[in-house]
């Protein structure tokens, strides 16, 4: 699926907005190349995703540049550890010694063009799939949104935070109400309705309340905003943040560079020797 004529024209306006920002080369092709993909799987207007092409190409810029940020209140001990992680598909490698360390009260963000190992690396980090050589430690529960909602269409919303909460030691009383909080942070009410006839943004906020039932220590998010309009993917990032303030290690796979001023650490897949460093401050 490829993004509409008016996508298409937006997409035109940023790369021009872009290069006039001095924004250019590898960076220029990868914001293009993933507000495109956004578009095309999402579905949503450009001006609701993103803004005028102007200013987000101004935004991006003043981020590139090294745009400073809020360090986060304080920092707990690494709950996340991941050391020389290798993983190699059909004789092909993926992930080349990677490593990364997130501790508690710290958000990282994973970057990097299609088909890097993104998500190959947090389904090894969730214990989904077995790295060919490295480590992974995890100190404290886990919780994890795939980047597709792994969900089951003939049941509830409610019925899924009961299973995931029984899973995480919650009374299906507890799952439910902790689960309607987390959803109305996201600006959603569960209702009786079958998860197969919700939208797929809805699922999605779904996906992303189960993975935090139980306020697990690490979480891991795989660009889990697909779908999101505009004021639900600022609350998305308003409860990452809050999630921080609390002391978990949050875990971000994105594709939407202006938000790499909020993180903490960024690792860069598609850059060579993938190794997490710390933002400046």
């Amino acid at each position: 699926m490829s993004p509409d004529g008016a996508a298409a024209g937006w997409l035109d306006d940023l790369g021009r907005a872009l290069r006039r920002e001095n924004v250019d080369g590898w960076h220029h092709d990868q914001v293009l190349a993933e507000a495109r993909q956004h578009l095309a799987d999402s579905g949503e207007d450009p001006l609701v995703a993103f803004g005028p092409a102007v200013d987000y190409a101004r935004l991006l810029a003043g981020e590139l540049a090294g745009a400073p940020v809020t360090p986060p209140p304080s920092v707990g001990p690494a709950r996340l550890l991941v050391e020389g992680v290798v993983k190699t598909y059909r004789g092909r490698p993926v992930l080349t010694g990677v490593d990364l360390a997130v501790a508690g009260g710290e958000v990282a963000a994973v970057i990097g063009p299609n088909g890097v190992g993104k998500s190959t690396l947090l389904r090894i980090c969730a214990g989904l799939e077995s790295p060919d050589a490295g480590s992974v430690t995890v100190t404290g529960g886990l919780g994890y949104c795939p980047q597709r909602p792994a969900l089951v269409d003939l049941l509830r919303a409610e019925e899924h935070m009961e299973l995931v909460g029984a899973g995480r030691g919650l009374s299906r009383a507890e799952a439910r109400r902790h689960g309607a909080r987390l959803a109305a942070d996201l600006d959603w009410v569960p209702d009786r309705r079958l998860v197969g006839d919700l939208s797929g943004g809805t699922r999605q906020k779904l996906n992303v309340v189960l993975a935090a039932l139980g306020d697990p220590a690490v979480l891991l998010l795989d660009e889990p905003y697909q779908g999101f309009d505009g004021e639900s993917f600022l609350d998305f990032w308003e409860q990452v943040w809050h999630w921080r303030d609390e002391g978990r290690a949050v875990v971000v796979v994105t594709h939407r560079p202006e938000q790499l001023k909020r993180v903490d650490r960024v690792l860069d897949l598609g850059r060579e020797g993938a190794v997490a460093r710390r933002r400046s401050r």
